[in-house]
C-alpha cells in the first residue's frame, strides 16, 4: 500500500509573496492548490471547491483567520475540513485561542517545507 499525496489545499494568504512560497511547496509535494488572498474569497471557494485542508494566515484584511475558522466550522459544507493555522503570532495564548475557533494545526512563520507539509499530513485523516 503506497501513500500518495493527492488532495486539494485551499491557502488563505494576503501576502502574494507568501501565498507563492506556500502554493510552490505544497504543488512540488503533489497536491492541487486552490489560493484566496482573504477570508470573504476562501469561504466561497471552500464552499464550492472542497478542500481537503485549509491553510490560513491570521492577520488579514476584512476577517481575521480566527473569524475565519468559526465562519467554516458553523457551516455545515466545511465543517469537517481540517484547518491549518499559519501565522507569525506566536504566543501560546495564539495558538489556545485558534484551537478554541476549530483549528487543527498551529505552525508559525517562518516555516520550512517540512513543518508545513507535516502540519498538513498531520491533520488529514
Amino acid at each position: 500500500m503506497s501513500l500518495t499525496l493527492v488532495g486539494t489545499i485551499l491557502i488563505v494568504e494576503d501576502s502574494p509573496s507568501e501565498l507563492e512560497l506556500m502554493s510552490h511547496y505544497l504543488q512540488e509535494s503533489g497536491y492541487n492548490v486552490i489560493k484566496a488572498s482573504g477570508a470573504k474569497e476562501a469561504i466561497e471557494k471552500a464552499l464550492v471547491q472542497k478542500p481537503d485542508v485549509i491553510v490560513t494566515d491570521v492577520v488579514m484584511p476584512g476577517m481575521s483567520g480566527f473569524e475565519l475558522c468559526r465562519s467554516l466550522k458553523r457551516n455545515p459544507i466545511t465543517a469537517k475540513v481540517p484547518i491549518v493555522i499559519c501565522s507569525s503570532k506566536n504566543q501560546a495564548i495564539d495558538r489556545l485561542w485558534a484551537m478554541k475557533q476549530g483549528a487543527s494545526e498551529y505552525i508559525t512563520k517562518p516555516y520550512t517545507r517540512e513543518l508545513l507539509l507535516r502540519a498538513i499530513k498531520s491533520v488529514v485523516i
